[in-house]
């Protein structure tokens, strides 16, 4: 388990995560193993949850797509992870059951992503949402909106400095978490600056958030919506 985020804020996106990795009760810090949960993809980075088997597999097979790892859409973000399901099933192995009622084959993966397009997040049916303010994932992800949205719109912090104070949430209050704190930041395209939140809140999607993503969009293991 886990704690990451993205943030987009002015000109700015940002993504952070912790450092720890657990296997059953064993704690696995970066004392002992340089642990990173968040590796650069293109223009951008991409942080995963769940299983370490995921880290090099996804590392390997997103630069093995070189131009076809598109991520400067949601659409784009879209096509891009059918492609990764295709080469996890055929190259990697993926085990794609987790329910029986499930109404897609799973890709096991879940991640987010911050790039000069904006920020985005994927979940195991590549149900892909594009974030307007922040997100997070992982066991500490609760803890992480909590924070996120307390500052979010403090004029004196920005992308960078509230993704850290997200997963410093997670890092406080959940087990499964622990530092250092990794982050980092990505200018916007020229034009993509995030607009400011509306007065009282954000409207047409998660309060928190301002996302359009749905508060019970999709259910995964690890704590994601």
């Amino acid at each position: 388990m886990t704690t990451c985020v993205v943030v987009r804020k002015g000109a700015e996106v940002a993504i952070a995560a912790d450092a720890l990795v657990t296997f059953g009760d064993t704690r696995l810090s970066r004392a002992y193993e340089r642990n990173q949960k968040v590796f650069p993809v293109g223009d951008g980075f991409i942080a995963l949850a769940g299983t370490t088997a995921h880290f090099p597999v996804m590392r390997t097979l997103l630069a093995g797509l070189g131009e076809e790892c598109r991520l400067g859409s949601r659409d784009d973000v879209f096509r891009t992870f059918l492609k990764v399901h295709e080469k996890l099933k055929s190259d990697y192995f993926v085990n794609t059951k987790e329910d029986e009622d499930d109404p897609y084959e799973s890709s096991q993966i879940v991640c987010l992503i911050a790039n000069p397009a904006g920020i985005f997040g994927v979940y195991s049916y590549r149900e892909v949402f594009s974030f307007d303010r922040f997100w997070g994932i992982g066991s500490g992800r609760n803890y992480a909106l909590g924070a996120m949205h307390a500052v979010y719109d403090r004029p004196d912090l920005d992308a960078g400095e509230i993704a850290r104070i997200g997963v410093d949430a997670g890092v406080e209050f959940d087990k499964s978490s622990a530092g250092p704190i990794e982050v980092h930041t990505v200018r916007l395209h020229e034009g993509d600056t995030a607009p400011a939140p509306p007065a009282g809140g954000a409207t047409g999607g998660n309060p928190a958030t301002g996302s359009t993503a749905p508060d019970s969009a999709a259910t995964n293991n690890d704590g994601a919506p």
